[in-house]
């Protein structure tokens, strides 16, 4: 009778799995599928985007839909223009992050609590609030059209210092006390101590910034005046007509900005698990 119970309770587990796995099969499904109609329609000709029913397969593939982007915009020069925001973007808001939280997480100071709590009130207030402020601003300093007016508004977040704040919080002591012991000063033990051990919350912070960045419209809309400093969000924009757009371009040209976000998101995990690894075996 016992051995009948465990059998049903193990039959019950295996099934209990079994449908688990099927939903997120499922899933996984229903989310490529925007993705496969992407790249399906970036293979066809302009005919036959508006055929009904929709063809997932396509029969006659092309590419060149793909060198009209490329030959007839200044898709590289969109291309060329994002990579260097996203990157610097991401770079610094990483670095601006790890500092203060590591200030707030590790270092104890008159204050602390009231000044933390006044960086995470900004999170509340709306980036459509500031923009005419930081545009004026810009505009006095001469960096309208140009990457520092693209890069430097937004070198600082609270949410990065925050993440990293509670990175920095949960590592342990004893590795501090001894780079103390052995005379490491302040900055070797965030160098060289502290941050190898939060490369888990880096890496997320760096496909979150870097998406955040190379998503970004509105900003560069209101920045750049011209196509030497435009991004590919706003050169995607520039693609579609005032009375047709012709969607094999502009879906080929949407294929292009996705494969750097690929990129950066199969880098950035691998180096989320060895961080998480990392940390497991310190703890």
């Amino acid at each position: 009778m016992t051995e009948t119970k465990t059998d049903h309770y193990r039959g019950l587990l295996i099934l209990g799995k079994i449908i688990k796995y099927v939903i997120l099969v499922v899933g996984a499904i229903i989310m490529l599928l925007p993705f496969l109609w992407m790249l399906s329609t970036s293979l066809k000709n302009e005919g036959a985007t508006m055929v009904m029913p929709p063809q997932f397969i396509v029969k006659n593939p092309i590419i060149d839909n793909f060198k009209a982007v490329i030959t007839d915009y200044p898709m590289l020069t969109f291309l060329k223009n994002s990579v260097i925001v996203a990157v610097f973007t991401t770079v610094f808001q990483i670095l601006n992050g790890a500092l203060a939280g590591f200030a707030f997480g590790r270092m104890h100071f008159k204050g602390r609590n009231i000044l933390f709590l006044i960086v995470l009130s900004t999170m509340m207030i709306p980036s459509q609030v500031t923009m005419i402020p930081q545009f004026v601003l810009l505009k006095y300093l001469g960096w309208l059209n140009s990457y520092l007016g693209l890069v430097v508004p937004n070198v600082f977040g609270a949410f990065s210092i925050f993440l990293m704040k509670q990175a920095f919080e949960n590592l342990p002591d004893a590795l501090e006390e001894a780079a103390a012991i052995d005379g490491a000063n302040l900055w070797t033990i965030f160098w060289k101590v502290d941050l190898p051990q939060t490369k888990a919350t880096i890496a997320t912070l760096t496909i979150f910034n870097f998406m955040q960045s190379w998503n970004n419209y509105l900003w560069p809309l209101i920045v750049t005046n011209s196509d030497s400093k435009a991004t590919l969000p706003l050169g995607l924009a520039l693609m579609q007509g005032q009375y047709s757009t012709n969607w094999n371009l502009v879906m080929a040209g949407v294929v292009i900005s996705v494969v750097p976000i690929l990129m950066v998101y199969l880098i950035a995990q691998r180096q989320f698990i060895q961080g998480m690894t990392m940390s497991s075996a310190v703890k």
